[in-house]
């Protein structure tokens, strides 16, 4: 067998081992606990104030933006703040959450995910899920740097502070972390304390799942008392339902989110990326287990080398008998 042949056949071994791992075998989408805390953001309830970007800078200490001091917005995710408020805009954008001439706004943060690619990518578990609450944390002490989160992250969430000899991962933890335990306290996220027209809105994720299709059901036109805060905070906010679009971003999205999102515009439009149902992390390591089960991989690649390196022995030895001849 040359080595062609041989590094044909072991390829094809592999893919006929991938193809003929069943679904028994995949490892399905973890499910969100039924105690599960999330948020849910109505984009069309938002008046881009950034009132939850500097609450959220506040509380969890961080220094302000470079850019903040001269233009008062934080308009991308960074070392700075743990979430932002982004605006889409077209044509004149003169009506708020239509196509034609319009624009709409979108709070960018830790989506929060029901089975989160960074804690599967975490190759040190500085990543975790927290399993009754949900909440994705950061632990520094953990980490190494490798940064795979950002690359696994759908959204982009994850910055790292690369001006810092010792920079370290920053997202949003809905402001239970060491140092910042609001939850804790019986304190809210800060960007929900301080949101003034209940755009963001904070309690378990199967309730704000239910407000959010309840929502979807609404005539466009009619008045709504939309809840501040929490759903049960007796404190509303009265307007008019806007025409949504009919589906709750993040229910099922890679995989489902903590951090739901209901819009008046294409979901697409406001950055939120096109994901499947299943999470990148439960493909990635259905593959990695389907490879290496009973060391297929690791075995065929031993191989491979095994044969250059005689290869390499026998064309030596035949250049050798050409010389001495």
């Amino acid at each position: 067998m040359d080595r062609r042949q041989f590094l044909t056949n072991a390829v094809g071994s592999c893919s006929a081992m991938m193809i003929g791992t069943n679904k028994s075998h995949a490892r399905p989408n973890h499910s969100p606990s039924p105690d599960a805390i999330g948020m849910l953001y109505d984009s069309t309830l938002c008046i881009g104030c950034q009132a939850c970007v500097f609450k959220c800078q506040e509380v969890n200490h961080l220094e302000a933006s470079p850019e903040s001091e001269t233009s008062s917005i934080n308009s991308k995710l960074s070392i700075h703040t743990h979430n932002v408020i982004q605006v889409w805009d077209a044509g004149t954008g003169e009506n708020k959450d239509q196509l034609d001439n319009g624009y709409a706004y979108i709070k960018r943060q830790c989506m929060h995910c029901v089975d989160p690619d960074c804690v599967s990518a975490c190759p040190v578990s500085a990543m975790t899920k927290d399993p009754i609450s949900g909440i994705v944390s950061h632990h520094k002490e953990y980490c190494v740097a490798c940064r795979y989160c950002m690359v696994a992250c759908p959204y982009n969430v994850p910055q790292y502070e690369y001006l810092d000899i010792y920079g370290q991962i920053q997202k949003c933890q809905f402001c239970n972390q060491q140092g910042v335990e609001r939850l804790n306290q019986g304190l809210l996220p800060g960007c929900v304390e301080a949101c003034p027209t209940g755009a963001v809105i904070y309690g378990k994720r199967s309730q704000l799942l239910s407000e959010a299709k309840r929502r979807l059901l609404l005539e466009a036109g009619s008045d709504y008392l939309y809840p501040l805060q929490t759903l049960d905070s007796g404190d509303t906010h009265r307007s008019q339902v806007p025409s949504y679009e009919n589906y709750v971003f993040g229910e099922h999205d890679g995989g489902g989110t903590q951090v739901l999102v209901i819009s008046g515009v294409p979901f697409q439009n406001i950055g939120l990326p096109e994901l499947s149902n299943r999470a990148v992390g439960a493909r990635a390591e259905t593959m990695q287990h389907s490879l290496y089960k009973g060391m297929v991989l690791p075995m065929a690649l031993f191989g491979a080398f095994l044969l250059r390196t005689r290869k390499n022995i026998t064309d030596q030895e035949q250049r050798n008998a050409e010389d001495n001849q």
